[in-house]
């Protein structure tokens, strides 16, 4: 039999002409010499020169708005971005045709360049004449060397070789200094590099050093001193500045100064090298930013640094780039879990009274990158992401004491017993405290461990439990933590591990109805105190809101990944992928049985219409049911067949195996602690003094903290002199606030002067951050 011949296509498919580019299945573009024609669906759809570019933006933005292709495709094809494309749009829609004709040279009204280089070339020839290096004045006109370098060049720039000596100029040198900052000086005393030589002496550390600076808006000789090696650290040196805005942020220096963080830092890291803005500066102005709401040093770009450097007693404040170095220089020194350690130590040792109680919680922080990171549930967004778990240990107030980082997202009842071996080893061998947690720590034989470190256990109990009729539940009433606290218990002893495990179980009613039971080892406690505690864990929640708002301690410290333990034990996936499918299948099968009862059902109540259609349906459906119960028993012996878990190496071969490195991101957790501590030391001390310190406690201090301020340094003394608050009320608990610091007796970080805090009553208004040597009548 010979073979069918085969049929010819009736539309034999064309090959497209050279030159022809297809935006989409319905418009290509042909260009051939200096035309180009537009074709939507074969037929002409616009042609131009290729010269016209009115046309062609004509014809974008068409193609566009008739629908014929996407504005990411045409932008694609005819060379353009999908922005050039929309501001065609909008020139279009404004103006018509005409306004897509771009005439030639420099747009109306736009300024020369001429004007703009002829004074970024003046400033490059004053800046070089008082023996600034190149680097230094890309830096400061945000240029790179070369254009500074290439500039020189044009302008006919000689090096004179004695000017090559900042240490040794000439005696009869007259050289005018000229300010740096813009705010109105009322006399500007010379600069360090105008001294004679016998006033440089060499490089100086510890109590004896000072600057060589007189002039604090121009740290001109500081800064090259730390270039060649000769500066740690800037010491802060103030000038009389009024009205400077957020200078209320002083406030915190005492407790900051208290909380040992400085020294302790000095103690880990030692030294940064040489540097203008050394380990000292660096840790209290992340502090201070910190308490300013601005957490990131990204946010930094939003501020002014010559105001911000001035409440530090520097001529700038760090800038993003400078201060991510400087994190990412101390975290490679890998000191920030010694110096978490440290502060904790000291602040147990100052407050141990509110350590009876101690609240441990995990806090999951979601990564959206583009790494792949072990998951967590985060419970606000009610599923499981990429995330990293961090447990803190908070205090019966609710403030921090310190924060591990759980590895591969570990649960509670894993990092239960590693974070309380810190924690005895901060507390000591003998003290006892109750460890309260919710019920992601559940597990009876995990309780008689702790109970054998010291510790007594206050936690919800997890699962079911026997109902307790209503009957049974009695009235309690108390005064805790100065508030009124009522409550329905009943009060029972329970067992656990067969007998082995006596705890007491407190169980709450509520006005619906619920129970909520609360276990704990704590035998000598009343009741409703059982409960209130274990309820005030709240406290420790309303921490992380109150963090990730003010603080974000969700956001990225950087982007740095490090290796995985390749040894480290993870769930199969194989194995979850196959209990899934042996879920699918029993769903399958359940839905089978249901049709088999339906038919079952129909013919019982008549509606098959004889009984040889009822065994015909019911034969298929029982072949089927029969055919899934066999597929789901092969599904569980392949589940069955795989391990429970695996390594991290066998389950990711031929992937990445990374996690967020940890480093940088515990040394900001630590600072935002200590910055968080410092909020709430000053909430303590206004408590006898404001009423509603439950309630506005923190707003009340995070707007003195925010508060302008006049800054008048003095031969011993640095005063602040803070302007009035928005009602008579809040200013005067501002004047106890600063009564109580002033007898604290603080240094202010390197220097000798003396924290000395005032509220105005009436003070002349100043124009913002202007510098004056005739402060506030206060004085």
């Amino acid at each position: 039999m010979s073979p069918v011949p085969r049929q010819k296509e009736f539309f034999a498919r064309s090959t497209p002409t050279p030159g022809t580019v297809f935006v989409n299945d319905r418009v290509c573009v042909q260009t051939e010499e200096e035309q180009r024609v537009v074709f939507v669906h074969g037929i002409i759809f616009s042609h131009y020169p290729i010269e016209d570019r009115t046309a062609e933006a004509y014809a974008m933005v068409t193609l566009f708005e008739t629908g014929y292709a996407d504005q990411n495709d045409i932008a694609r094809c005819f060379g353009y971005s999908a922005r050039t494309l929309r501001r065609y749009q909008e020139r279009l829609k404004a103006g018509g045709l005409s306004a897509l004709a771009r005439p030639e040279g420099r747009p109306a009204g736009s300024p020369s360049g001429r004007k703009k280089n002829h004074e970024r070339n003046q400033t490059i020839l004053r800046l070089k004449a008082k023996v600034m290096s190149n680097r230094w004045m890309a830096g400061r006109l945000v240029l790179s060397e070369k254009t500074v370098r290439k500039s020189l060049r044009r302008l006919g720039w000689k090096s004179d070789p004695e000017r090559d000596l900042p240490f040794l100029p000439k005696a009869d040198s007259q050289a005018k200094q000229a300010p740096v900052s813009p705010s109105k000086l009322i006399e500007t005393p010379p600069s360090a590099a105008e001294q004679p030589p016998d006033k440089m002496p060499q490089r100086q550390t510890g109590s004896t050093a000072k600057s060589f600076d007189t002039n604090p808006l121009d740290r001109s000789m500081d800064r090259l001193l730390a270039a060649i090696g000769l500066l740690d650290d800037a010491l802060p040196v103030f000038a009389p500045t009024r009205s400077l805005p957020r200078a209320g942020v002083l406030l915190a220096i005492p407790a900051l100064v208290a909380s040992g963080l400085l020294a302790t830092a000095e103690k880990i890291y030692g030294s940064l090298g040489p540097a203008f803005y050394g380990l000292r500066t660096t840790v209290v102005a992340y502090v201070l930013l910190a308490l300013l709401r601005i957490p990131r040093p990204e946010t930094l770009k939003e501020y002014s640094p010559g105001e911000l450097g001035r409440i530090v007693g520097l001529d700038r404040m760090p800038e993003m780039k400078t201060l991510r170095r400087k994190l990412a220089r101390l975290a490679s020194l890998k000191g920030s879990y010694r110096l978490g350690r440290e502060v904790a130590r000291q602040r147990i040792a100052k407050r141990g009274k509110v350590l009876g109680f101690l609240y441990i919680d995990g806090h999951v922080r979601a990564y959206h990158g583009k790494h792949k990171v072990p998951k967590a549930y985060v419970t606000r967004m009610h599923l499981a992401a990429p995330a990293t778990t961090d447990y803190w240990v908070n205090d019966q107030r609710g403030d921090p004491l310190f924060v591990v980082t759980a590895d591969a997202n570990a649960a509670m009842t894993r990092m239960l017993t590693p974070v309380l071996r810190e924690v005895r080893e901060l507390l000591g061998p003998h003290r006892h405290s109750t460890v309260v947690f919710d019920r992601g720590g559940w597990s009876p034989k995990l309780f008689r461990e702790l109970l054998a470190m010291g510790f007594d256990i206050l936690t919800y109990r997890k699962g079911r439990t026997r109902h307790i009729a209503e009957k049974r539940f009695t009235r309690h009433k108390a005064k805790l933590d100065g508030r009124p606290v009522e409550y329905l218990l009943h009060d029972q002893p329970v067992r656990f591990l067969k007998g082995k495990l006596r705890l007491r179980q407190v169980t709450r009613l509520t006005e619906t109805g619920h129970q909520t039971p609360i276990v704990t080892s704590r035998w000598d406690l009343r009741a409703i105190v059982v409960a209130h505690r274990m309820f005030e864990r709240w406290r420790q929640e309303n921490f992380f809101k109150y963090l990730r708002e003010e603080y974000l301690i969700d956001a990225l410290a950087d982007y740095q990944v490090e290796p995985d333990d390749p040894t480290r034990s993870i769930p199969n996936p194989a194995r979850k992928a196959a209990v899934h499918e042996v879920y699918a299948a029993r769903v399958h099968l359940r839905k089978l049985r249901e049709s088999y009862g339906a038919t079952a059902i129909d013919y019982i109540h008549g509606s098959t219409s004889t009984d040889r259609d009822f065994e015909i349906a019911e034969e298929k459906i029982r072949i089927e049911i029969d055919k899934a119960a066999n597929h789901i028993k092969k599904l569980k012996a392949r589940r069955d067949s795989l391990p429970a878990r695996v390594t991290v190496a066998d389950a990711q071969k031929g992937q990445e195996m990374v996690k967020l490195s940890t480093e940088r991101k515990h040394l900001t957790n630590v600072l935002k602690m200590v910055a968080y501590q410092t909020e709430s030391d000053l909430v303590e001390l206004i408590r006898p003094h404001y009423s509603r310190v439950e309630d506005e406690g923190h707003t009340f201090i995070q707007m003195a903290l925010q508060d302008t301020a006049d800054i008048e340094p003095a031969e011993d003394q640095l005063r602040i002199t803070l302007a009035p608050l928005s009602s008579p009320h809040r200013s005067r608990v501002l004047e106890a606030l600063c009564e109580t610091l002033n007898n604290t007796n603080t240094l202010f970080p390197g220097t000798r002067l003396q924290m000395r805090y005032v509220v105005a009553s009436s003070c002349l208004e100043a124009k913002s951050g202007q510098v004056t040597d005739n402060p506030c009548q206060e004085f």
